[in-house]
C-alpha cells in the first residue's frame, strides 16, 4: 500500500510540475471574469484562450486546444479596439479638434487613457484598464479645465504621461486610420486590443494579423503550431534583443534576430593610423554606408562587417580592387586571412569588454535596489550578448583553421 501511495505522490507531484510548466489558468480571477463578459457585450464570441501565468514570460494566453498552422487564434471586433476614432466620439473629442498646435493622435491616445483611468468606476473601459500593467520595464520609466473638478496638473502628470505612452508603446496592434484634420501629421496607425493584447511575442513563431473588412474584426492566425495548455505566442516582428528591450521592456533568449554591433570606432582601432590610404578606404566606407549594421551574430561575422575589414585591409597594391571587394569578390588571400585574423582580435575584445560590463551590472544590482528589474533586463541583454560573441568566436576559430 505504501509503495502504491507513493507512486500516486510522484504521479502528482508530475502532474503539478507540467501544470506549472504550461502555465497556470487566471481565468477564474474576478478582473478576467469582468474583462470577458465586457467584451461580450461589445460582440466578442469567446475564444480557445485563456489568460495564464507561465514561468519563462509572466502574463500570458494559453490554448485550450491544440492550434495547427493556419488556425484563427483571435478575431476582436471592432468595437472592442480603442483608436483615435474613440478617442473622438468621447467628451474629449471636441477640445481635440479645437486644439491647436494639431496633436498627435499618440498624444491623443494618452491623453484618453490617463482621462479614463482617473474616470475610475465611471469609464466604459474600466474592466480593460484594470487589467493593464500598473507599470513597465520599458527604459523609458527609469526612473485649468472644465472637464476635472481638480487641478489638471495632478491628473496629466509625469508619471501618468510615462504609464499611457508605455501603454500605447508597447500593447498597441499596426492599424492604419486615415488621416483626421484634427490631428497633426504623424501616422495614425494604433489601435489597442483587449484580450489580444495578453498574447506574448516569440521570435519563433509567425502569424497572420490583419483587420478584416468583411467581418469588421482584427484578426490573427497562426503558421505554427500549439499544444493544448501551452502558451499561444505571436511576433512583434524580426527584432533584436535591443528593440525589444527598448520598444518592450524585456528580452527573448535565444532571439535568432539578435547580433552584436560594432561601432567604427571600434573597428578602425584595429588599422593603422600610419596607413596612406586610411583616410580614402574610411571614405570609401561612409560613401557607400559600409560603417554602420556591422555586427556579429549566431553564425558569426556578419557580411558587412567583413566586407569593411577586407577594405580596410588592402594592400597599397590592392587600392585599387576596392570596388570588386565591396561587391563581394577576393582580392588575394591574404587580404581574407587578415579580414578574418581582425574579426577574431574585436570578436574578443567585445567578448572582455562585455563580461566586464556584465561584473558591473552584478556589483549594481548589489548597491541599487530600486533598479534591480531594469539591471536584470539589461543583464539578460549582455548576457546573451556574450553567447553571440562566444559563438561568433568559435566560428572565426574554424574558419581560420579551415584556411591554416
Amino acid at each position: 500500500m505504501k509503495k502504491n501511495r507513493g507512486r500516486t505522490g510522484r504521479k502528482r507531484r508530475r502532474k503539478h510540475l507540467k501544470s506549472f510548466m504550461d502555465g497556470v489558468n487566471c481565468s477564474h480571477k474576478l478582473e478576467y471574469i469582468k474583462l470577458q463578459k465586457w467584451l461580450k457585450e461589445r460582440g466578442f464570441e469567446g475564444t480557445n484562450l485563456r489568460p495564464a501565468e507561465f514561468w519563462g514570460t509572466g502574463r500570458g494566453l494559453m490554448a485550450t486546444k491544440a492550434l495547427q498552422a493556419g488556425d484563427l487564434v483571435i478575431s476582436l471586433p471592432e468595437k472592442c479596439l480603442l483608436t483615435t476614432g474613440t478617442v473622438l466620439s468621447s467628451c474629449l473629442g471636441g477640445y481635440i479638434v479645437k486644439w491647436k498646435p494639431r496633436v498627435s493622435p499618440l498624444l491623443a491616445l494618452c491623453t484618453f487613457l490617463i482621462a479614463e483611468k482617473h474616470a475610475g468606476e465611471k469609464s466604459p473601459w474600466k474592466p480593460y484598464l484594470d487589467v493593464l500593467p500598473k507599470t513597465y520595464t520599458c527604459p523609458a520609466c527609469l526612473d485649468h479645465d472644465p472637464l476635472f473638478a481638480e487641478n489638471t496638473g495632478t491628473i496629466f502628470n509625469y508619471s501618468a504621461l510615462e504609464w499611457a505612452w508605455c501603454t500605447i508603446n508597447t500593447r498597441t496592434i499596426y492599424m492604419k486610420h486615415p488621416h483626421r484634420e484634427c490631428f497633426s501629421l504623424e501616422p495614425d496607425v494604433y489601435a489597442l486590443a483587449p484580450y489580444l493584447d495578453l498574447l506574448n511575442h516569440s521570435p519563433n513563431v509567425q502569424v497572420k494579423a490583419a483587420f478584416n473588412e468583411q467581418t469588421r474584426s482584427y484578426e490573427i492566425r497562426t503558421n505554427s503550431q500549439c499544444k493544448k495548455y501551452q502558451e499561444v505566442f505571436i511576433c512583434y516582428g524580426p527584432h533584436d534583443n535591443q528593440r525589444l528591450l527598448l520598444e518592450y521592456g524585456f528580452v527573448a533568449m535565444d532571439n535568432p534576430h539578435s547580433s552584436v554591433y560594432v561601432s567604427a570606432e571600434t573597428l578602425l582601432k584595429y588599422f593603422s593610423p600610419l596607413d596612406k590610404q586610411r583616410k580614402a578606404k574610411v571614405a570609401i566606407l561612409k560613401d557607400h554606408d559600409f560603417l554602420e549594421n556591422l555586427t556579429f551574430g549566431w553564425d558569426g561575422p556578419s557580411w558587412r562587417l567583413l566586407t569593411a575589414l577586407k577594405v580596410l585591409s588592402l594592400g597599397a597594391d590592392e587600392f585599387a580592387c576596392w570596388r570588386r571587394t565591396l561587391l563581394g569578390d577576393v582580392t588575394s588571400a591574404r587580404n581574407e586571412q587578415q579580414a578574418l585574423d581582425t574579426a577574431a582580435k574585436i570578436c574578443r575584445f567585445l567578448i572582455e569588454e562585455t563580461q566586464h560590463v556584465l561584473l558591473q551590472i552584478s556589483q549594481l544590482k548589489k548597491d541599487k535596489e530600486n533598479l534591480k528589474t531594469h539591471l536584470a533586463l539589461v543583464e539578460m541583454l549582455r548576457s546573451e550578448d556574450l553567447k553571440i560573441l562566444q559563438k561568433s568566436a568559435e566560428i572565426l576559430c574554424n574558419l581560420n583553421l579551415a584556411t591554416a
